[in-house]
């Protein structure tokens, strides 16, 4: 008998290997398997260049571009979670976990607002302009609902108003409001608030209260808000005016709390519906208005300019980089340095508003070699200029 009619026993040889004896009977008689390797296109593909480009900005995470795409360039680009897939894939991105342990503590409603700032944050526009900012973040804590507040400055007034437009933003007032140690509001060599926050506080009808020193854990449901500030770097150069980035902030604002919690699984949105039922009403209209009533800081820039209320007004060449205050009365513009009136403007419906003797001044200093008479005449063209410019634009 020739070798090969020999059939092998595939019974025993499955016994030695293990294995189901029609599989090696299969092979036997030469099966060779379909190859699986077969590529698949990815919706996200188009998206790769963005999608790096964006990571590769500092303080953005996954999610902030997953949202930044979803929000401004195709909201059908798949789950968070295959999207977290794809960027595994193609930039073998791995996320350190946190070890650390924090028992979590729960919050009645209405008893709680949380608060802090975040920043100082730094954003460009379209055209390169430097946007330096903080944003004033407040979580209510039982909802977890988020309320985020655009701010030049973190002054005790800047405080102030972002309480006020939380409380309204909220339609009322908790209990009580927890802060880290923030130096414009406490005293840190007694250790507690300063009268005048103590007196807004008790006017506002709250309890202020400070989480312990260094430990910023206690107030963990406004601190875990730092994860979402970071939707916003992904908006580097990706907006023009001053007005705009408050709009994005709003934007973000809302997406966040649409957003599942993942300690209530449920969006602060809808459970904010419960817990504003137990929030205390809001103070009376004087009281609110004897706040906002004071002057509001601004800082002038290197175009003699200050914004005011999405316009801006000019101020002497002296002043730039400055910080002034702005107080409107009477459809009047007064801007004060060290309480000292500095320049007043009417309150026009122009993007852009020069007094001639500022702007000759800053002409002045580029353009040394030129005399009054020279600078006062190309002061007037190029304010004619920029005075019909708005007017095209329709900022006027």
């Amino acid at each position: 008998m020739k070798t090969n009619d020999i059939k092998p026993n595939y019974s025993e040889l499955a016994r030695i290997y293990n294995m189901d004896r029609r599989t090696i009977k299969k092979y036997y008689f030469g099966f060779e398997p379909k190859d699986k390797t077969t590529k698949r296109v990815s919706k996200l593909d188009k998206y790769q260049d963005l999608i790096k480009s964006k990571l590769a900005i500092p303080g953005t995470n996954k999610k902030a571009v997953y949202m930044f795409i979803i929000m401004n360039v195709d909201s059908d680009i798949g789950s968070y979670s295959n999207f977290r897939k794809y960027i595994l894939k193609h930039h073998d991105e791995l996320i350190p976990k946190n070890n650390e342990v924090h028992l979590r503590f729960e919050t009645e409603m209405g008893l709680q607002l949380q608060f802090d700032w975040k920043g100082p944050i730094k954003l460009y526009n379209k055209h390169n302009e430097e946007f330096e900012f903080y944003i004033f973040s407040s979580t209510l804590c039982a909802s977890r609902l988020h309320i985020f507040i655009y701010s030049e400055f973190m002054t005790l007034e800047s405080v102030e108003r972002c309480l006020i437009e939380t409380f309204d933003y909220i339609n009322g007032v908790p209990k009580e409001c927890l802060t880290d140690n923030m130096s414009s509001i406490i005293n840190y060599s007694q250790h507690e608030f300063i009268p005048e926050f103590k007196a807004f506080a008790k006017d506002m009808g709250f309890v202020p209260k400070k989480c312990k020193k260094h430990s910023p854990e206690t107030k963990g449901k406004d601190e875990s808000c730092n994860r979402f500030m970071n939707w916003l770097y992904p908006y580097n150069c990706e907006f023009e005016t001053e007005n705009e980035l408050i709009e994005i902030i709003k934007r973000i604002n809302i997406k966040v709390n649409m957003e599942v919690n993942s300690t209530t699984n449920m969006p602060p949105i809808v459970l904010y519906e419960k817990e504003k039922e137990y929030l205390n009403p809001l103070p009376k209209k004087q009281i609110i208005e004897s706040y906002l009533d004071t002057m509001i800081p601004a800082k002038v820039s290197n175009g003699l300019l200050v914004y005011y209320k999405g316009h801006e007004y000019s101020v002497p060449k002296k002043y730039i980089n400055q910080t002034v205050k702005l107080n409107e009365v009477n459809n009047k513009l007064l801007i004060y340095y060290n309480k000292n009136l500095i320049a007043s403007h009417d309150i026009t419906k122009k993007k852009i508003n020069y007094n001639k003797e500022h702007y000759i001044e800053g002409l002045q200093s580029s353009l040394p070699y030129k005399d009054n008479g020279q600078l006062e005449e190309l002061a007037k063209q190029n304010l004619k200029l920029l005075d019909n410019l708005t007017k095209k634009e329709g900022l006027k």
